[in-house]
């Protein structure tokens, strides 16, 4: 094993927490390594002034750090989950999927009021197409616009009365120490999140035996077996540019309850359902699961969102 692993990462305070926690457990685990972070600044970090599903490229906050794993720069790349696009490039796996965090979404809210509560024509900031859909379906009176940044500047937006709410990961939100600021957690049966919400993954090269096996003593097999199953409906499901989809998995036992949703832009029309699996068949049942929402009316959906947002899929 080489003397110093490098560990790779994107520049926002968040990115660089997750990183350090990843090397924090590997010192705890595996300790005799010395490890270095270094930041890089990704293609979605440096476009900030357009709405992420406008921008209609996967891998946006990705690519750079995997180039740098390829091109032997760093050793591993840590990423929130939810940023990982469903096809990795060749040469490169996810060496672990570490403990996942509460995946669920938050409410910030000036006048510390829910969702239900947000008086009609209330403006929510999110650049997520995911977040904006399922809010209007659940009430159509509430209006969204692009808010894009880390999650300081979200809510530093927020309190310049630019929005009236906004809607964050519980993850990231809690990383940051910033709970207080919460003023509803958002019930699954309101917001499903994104796939892979609230996991940090760690890429690394395929063939690197000895990062990966380093790698494996910070994989958490309930929360690889969740997210697997929610990006094998991804995969199946979305073909291009982000669209609005939402899904949760979670493993009891040898069991795995895997829900999704597809949600027109405007939240008219939403396909939802669930499926509950063997949990060692993670990716069976998200492929499983993702035809019976085709099925159901969510190929439609889609086909008409990636018309509307001009993406190609």
């Amino acid at each position: 094993m080489k003397q110093e692993i490098v560990v790779g990462t994107r520049e926002s305070r968040l990115a660089m927490w997750q990183a350090c926690w990843v090397v924090e457990r590997l010192k705890s685990l595996s300790p005799g390594h010395s490890y270095r972070i270094k930041g890089i600044r990704t293609q979605g970090d440096n476009i900030l002034d357009v709405a992420l599903a406008k921008i209609g490229d996967k891998g946006l906050f990705t690519k750079e750090l995997e180039y740098a794993i390829l091109r032997g720069e760093i050793d591993m790349a840590v990423h929130s989950m939810k940023d990982l696009p469903t096809d990795l490039p060749d040469g490169l796996t996810i060496g672990a999927v570490c403990e996942r965090e509460y995946p669920g979404d938050v409410l910030i809210s000036r006048g510390a009021k829910t969702l239900a509560e947000l008086p009609a024509g209330a403006v929510i900031g999110t650049s997520s197409l995911r977040r904006a859909a399922q809010v209007l379906h659940y009430r159509n009176d509430l209006k969204t616009a692009n808010l894009r940044g880390n999650v300081q500047t979200r809510i530093k937006k927020l309190d310049e009365n630019r929005f009236d709410a906004t809607i964050l990961a519980y993850a990231g939100v809690h990383r940051m120490g910033l709970d207080h600021r919460v003023t509803q957690v958002i019930p699954f049966e309101i917001l499903l999140p994104a796939v892979g919400q609230g996991a940090v993954g760690v890429e690394a090269a395929s063939d690197n035996v000895e990062m990966l096996a380093l790698l494996k003593n910070i994989d958490h097999k309930e929360s690889r077996l969740a997210v697997s199953a929610e990006r094998a409906l991804l995969r199946k499901l979305e073909g291009g540019c982000q669209v609005p989809i939402g899904a949760h998995a979670a493993v009891e036992g040898e069991c795995l309850r895997l829900e999704g949703a597809v949600v027109s832009l405007d939240g008219a029309e939403m396909v939802r359902t669930s499926l509950i699996g063997d949990a060692a068949d993670a990716e069976d049942i998200g492929v499983r699961l993702a035809e019976k929402l085709l099925e159901t009316g969510a190929g439609e959906i889609l086909n008409m969102m990636r018309q509307e947002n001009r993406c190609d899929g």
